[in-house]
């Protein structure tokens, strides 16, 4: 699985010692598969810091999930024992480890959750009506490397050169899949009908030469060209 992680700082090397404590899962690194919350996240501690923020990439080993070497905890959607867990967490007066599991997962409590669970804590809101509330959530999710032995099931993410035409396009057709949510064959569909899939192939094409990300980029601002032109039509023709 690809997953990101976002803060102010580029991240070389992992340093538990140094994650705050009382989060959702417990003191932890922390990633997640949406790389735009993770660009979003990034941004606001920039912001706070005053400096950029920094998206990093890493490779998670799945099976890690399944091998009886690690203690894992795994939330599907929000639920009653996903909302005991991040409350005991996030209560700064018990200790800072509250359970043993290497590696957890599960939905996000973000600042509007927060919030709630703070009105579910004070009696202003039932629980039952607290998670009703979070079925119409947008989905998030988020890993939690709890030790310093699950970390060995997350390694650096590294781009592999790309030079050919099949390269290229092999590599736009996935991150759109990944990060755009695109099914394989929409992605295909759509890259290979592109005016830049034309200037790619083109005799000495300059994009051949260029990092596969700006082929990417381009792409991208075909499609979202495409879109405007259509939502235009639709408007003259109403």
């Amino acid at each position: 699985m690809i997953v990101y992680h976002g803060s102010f700082i580029k991240i070389d090397e992992v340093d538990l010692s140094k994650c705050e404590p009382h989060k959702d899962f417990g003191q932890g690194f922390y990633v997640t598969k949406h790389k735009k919350h993770a660009e979003t996240w990034a941004k606001k501690m920039g912001e706070k810091h005053e400096t950029k923020g920094f998206v990093t990439e890493f490779k998670f080993h799945e099976s890690a999930f399944i091998s009886n070497k690690y203690k894992v905890l795994r939330f599907a959607d929000y639920s009653n024992e996903w909302l005991d867990f991040v409350v005991n967490n996030r209560n700064d007066e018990l200790p800072i480890s509250v359970h043993d599991y290497d590696i957890v997962e599960g939905p996000v409590a973000n600042d509007r959750v927060q919030r709630r669970i703070d009105d579910y804590l004070a009696g202003i809101i039932s629980r039952e009506n607290f998670l009703k509330e979070l079925r119409y959530h947008e989905p998030t999710h988020q890993i939690c490397f709890c030790t310093v032995k699950s970390l060995q099931m997350l390694e650096k993410a590294t781009r592999r050169e790309v030079s050919s035409i099949e390269d290229i396009a092999e590599t736009v057709i996935m991150a759109l899949v990944t990060e755009k949510g695109k099914t394989e064959m929409d992605a295909i569909d759509a890259f290979y009908k592109s005016t830049v899939f034309v200037r790619l192939t083109e005799k000495a094409s300059p994009l051949l030469s260029l990092p596969w990300t700006e082929t990417y980029n381009l792409f991208l601002q075909e499609l979202q060209n495409a879109t405007i032109k259509e939502i235009i039509c639709l408007n003259r023709k109403i």
